[in-house]
């Protein structure tokens, strides 16, 4: 299994998860790139999918069906550990996100996740659910996920997001080496990266915490620290 991604729009990131005979197109802004990328492997895309139903993620799915044939799967209709069938390799696990909205789903592959708006490089998507609990415990839900998982997000927003991140913690020394490594061509970062620089993932650090307290707002709970985190910063 392995992953290609796109860049479509101002900021968008759509993927090709695919095999040897295989491939699912997640989000598939940029139909023709897709199908030209799986033309020269020599493979079909067999499934389109997406991360949630916003109309930025959904825009390619017509065209790509169209140019393809291939079979629509609504997110909407996906349960939690359902895995999608890559056609003699391992398949490709859904993770029921909720938060960003509450039908978000990432989809868990071999080393990598493909996160759509629910955790960026170096931030998280908005709440617009209003369920900031379940968003809490969606992206606790990725934490738990081995460090060396590659992080694919829905959206490149590394260059504006560092810049925030230095606001919250000036101090973070790991900021500098984070900047350099990004790559707007392939974006794309470690999990044990984001727990080094990502504020929305480190209310657990002393930092944080500290940042919290000068600010006088809840910090007793790991939840009240992340809600603190989002409400604020």
């Amino acid at each position: 299994m392995d992953i290609q991604q796109f860049k479509y729009g101002a900021d968008n990131l759509g993927y090709l998860v695919y095999s040897e005979n295989s491939s699912i197109a997640i989000d598939p802004g940029a139909p023709d790139e897709m199908v030209k990328f799986a033309s020269e492997k020599k493979i079909p895309i067999d499934i389109v999918t997406n991360t949630h139903t916003h109309a930025d993620h959904t825009q390619g799915n017509n065209a790509l069906i169209k140019m393809t044939k291939a079979r629509f799967i609504d997110c909407t209709t996906l349960s939690h550990g359902q895995v999608l069938d890559l056609k003699n390799a391992t398949g490709l696990e859904v993770m029921l996100t909720p938060g960003h909205t509450m039908e978000s789903l990432c989809f868990k592959g071999g080393g990598f996740i493909v996160t759509g708006d629910t955790l960026f490089n170096a931030t998280v998507g908005n709440c617009f659910s209003g369920d900031l609990e379940a968003f809490f415990n969606s992206l606790k839900q990725l934490m738990a996920l081995p460090g060396d998982t590659l992080v694919y997000a829905g959206h490149d927003y590394v260059l504006d997001s560092l810049k925030y991140a230095k606001i919250i913690e000036p101090d973070n020394p790991n900021l500098n080496e984070y900047t350099a490594a990004y790559n707007p061509d392939h974006v794309v970062s470690r999990l044990s990266d984001e727990f080094k620089v990502n504020p929305y993932l480190r209310f657990n650090t002393s930092s944080i915490i500290e940042r919290l307290k000068e600010k006088n707002l809840p910090r007793e709970t790991q939840f009240q620290r992340f809600s603190s985190v989002m409400e604020v910063f």
